[in-house]
């Protein structure tokens, strides 16, 4: 690696600073297109329809009376399914939606208000740019994009159009990580020096995380257009397990990093007010499920951020026994755990007293976060959004780093100058 390409501590700092001023400003001028009237109803249009989509549905009809909302759209680029989720819609809200296998040419329909990207990551970028410059609001699945350039192009894009953007990570409609801000604010932590969290799972021995019972040979459905599927990512023949156990390819999925791992930064991030790491690594590996999938198994992901703290998260796909998430201060130790938090203190003389509890209100529900993205349309006011993009940017760029730190196998860091993962 040539010295251009690295940056020193100092280097790092002088131009995060710059960076994070800069997209604080973008947001603060924005204004706010995607807007609706208080009494109007939301028109919604379903980007996507597979298995995230149906939970996306399910969310939406639970709230449709009281948030004046229907699905009037969708999109796929496999008919048949496409076809079985419009036959939900219109069981469900009373009404058959319209049908796109072009989602510009939904994106172009004028009544509809607000679109719910929920295809895979390679895709978040474009459609989420397109649905800004179309007037439309939008919901994002997490990850917002598939790397940190991606998502900084988003936020460009946001602030030009005044788009009013909602990313997916709906454990932020939990209030325990704004609470948990204003603790570390009030200095009952006193200075802060380490976080860690995790998101692990045990599966299935045969199968493995993502995988399906697809085979490569598997012939393609007439009516899948791969082509339109692969979109922006690298062209390559049908391949059935690319398709339907996408997360388990780099081209589609940042794996245990994008798909688990930003749910959880997210809420530090939240509540440490953490913005650009100076460095991050990644390491793991396929211990357990050596089937052709490129992402790992197994991934842990450390971060070091400006004068504290390091954040930690662990990531097993063969044991789901947990670690205790938690934020470290000089002074007390911040546990989530029920009925929301509890801040231990550290002091000799009161070791492990609590000194406050917070009950949780509110929770990690599809349902909440989109009640919060109507709320931000219906008042024109972006800065009600509980995911908003410039949060999306910070939890992306998080585990960017790590999983390309795992890639090359170095320390990586951001270079906001050139809006892109270097060496560290």
């Amino acid at each position: 690696m040539s010295e251009s390409n690295l940056l020193t501590r100092r280097e790092f700092v002088q131009r995060a600073s710059v960076g994070a001023a800069a997209l604080a400003s973008a947001w603060s001028y924005a204004p706010s297109v995607g807007a609706v009237g208080a009494n109007e109803r939301i028109n919604i249009g379903v980007i996507g329809t597979g298995g995230i989509a149906g939970s996306h549905g399910q969310a939406l009809e639970a709230i449709k009376d009281e948030e004046n909302c229907t699905i009037v759209a969708v999109c796929d680029i496999w008919t048949r399914r496409m076809n079985d989720y419009a036959s939900m819609v219109k069981s469900k809200f009373g009404e058959e939606p319209k049908t796109y296998h072009d989602y510009r040419e939904l994106l172009a329909n004028p009544d509809i208000d607000k679109v719910v990207i929920a295809t895979p990551e390679h895709w978040h970028e474009r459609m989420t740019i397109d649905a800004c410059r179309a007037g439309k609001a939008v919901y994002v699945e997490k990850p917002m994009t598939h790397n940190a350039t991606e998502a900084l192009r988003v936020l460009d894009v946001i602030k030009e159009t005044g788009a009013i953007v909602q990313v997916g990570v709906q454990g932020m409609s939990d209030d325990c990580y704004e609470a948990a801000r204003d603790i570390i604010k009030s200095g009952m932590l006193g200075q802060v020096m380490q976080a860690q969290i995790d998101y692990v799972r045990r599966y299935d021995a045969d199968s493995g995380p993502w995988r399906t019972d697809a085979k490569t040979g598997d012939p393609k459905p007439e009516d899948l257009d791969w082509e339109a599927w692969l979109g922006p990512a690298w062209k390559r023949p049908w391949d059935a397990r690319r398709y339907h156990d996408w997360r388990c390819y780099w081209d589609y999925s940042g794996g245990v990093s994008t798909d688990l791992f930003v749910h959880r930064i997210t809420r530090l991030i939240k509540a440490c007010d953490l913005k650009e790491p100076i460095r991050g690594v990644g390491i793991g590996g396929i211990y357990k499920w050596d089937d052709g999938r490129e992402v790992p198994d197994t991934f842990e992901m450390n971060l070091e951020y400006p004068g504290g703290p390091t954040v930690y998260c662990l990531g097993t796909m063969g044991n789901n026994r947990g670690i205790e998430h938690c934020i470290r201060g000089y002074e007390a130790t911040l546990v989530f755990e029920d009925p929301g938090f509890n801040v231990y203190s550290m002091k000799d003389d009161e070791k492990n007293k609590v000194l406050h509890t917070h009950t949780r209100s509110g929770g990690e529900d599809q349902k909440l976060h989109h009640k919060n993205h109507h709320a931000a349309m219906r008042s024109g006011d972006a800065s009600l959004l509980k995911t908003p993009p410039e949060l999306g940017f910070y939890g992306v760029l998080a585990v960017d780093l790590a999983n390309e730190s795992y890639k090359r196998k170095k320390y990586m860091t951001w270079d906001p100058g050139r809006r892109r993962v270097v060496a560290s």
